[in-house]
């Protein structure tokens, strides 16, 4: 038998499904499904045969699958089958908990699709391009409110846009002058020919 060679890049995808298994979504780190047609397939039958069961590893097309359920979400890590489950179940285990503390404990489909920003960073901050960075929870929540706070706007949604130009006009409108030792409020009109 040959031996395999040590490699860092131990995930292949990670996959979160809803329960019908649908895509919400999905990154693959190698071309072992090059095709969406293909991706879509594999996840189907990963669905199959994972949404009934209670156990949280599978062996499929050669491929080790770790995953986990809640409500109405199943997430997936996937790695190929000489890969220490362990190693995939950390990854798992942290995106989940990460999930969990930036959606209040609330870790279900809706309150996952409005913030999916979130999910991106985080999945972003735990695996890249295959190698595992970050199995520590606290960590990955840390920074990826620290990356939310420096986001252009053109990667923000129209809320976080608004928002922020609402105090920005808040702010221009409303100027404290100090006066000896008291605060005078003065309130201006703001308008943007001026």
């Amino acid at each position: 038998m040959e031996a395999l060679e040590p490699s860092l890049y131990t995930v292949k995808a990670v996959l979160i499904l809803d329960n019908d298994g649908e895509r919400l979504y999905a990154k693959y780190y190698d071309d072992t499904y090059p095709s969406v047609k293909e991706q879509k397939a594999f996840e189907k039958n990963i669905f199959s045969k994972t949404h009934r069961t209670d156990s949280e590893i599978a062996l499929l097309e050669g491929l080790t699958v770790v995953y986990k359920s809640n409500i109405d979400l199943f997430f997936y890590v996937v790695g190929s089958s000489h890969e220490n489950e362990l190693m995939l179940m950390a990854v798992l285990n942290c995106l989940f908990d990460s999930l969990s503390q930036m959606l209040r404990k609330n870790v279900e489909r809706r309150a996952l699709l409005e913030n999916m920003e979130g999910l991106f960073l985080a999945v972003d901050e735990i695996v890249d391009g295959g190698v595992i960075l970050e199995s520590d929870p606290q960590q990955v929540v840390h920074r990826v409110a620290l990356r939310g706070e420096d986001v252009p706007y053109s990667e923000q949604t129209v809320t976080q846009v608004s928002t922020t130009a609402l105090v920005t006009s808040l702010i221009s409108a409303y100027y404290i002058v100090l006066c000896g030792s008291c605060a005078i409020t003065i309130f201006t009109l703001y308008s943007p020919e001026t």
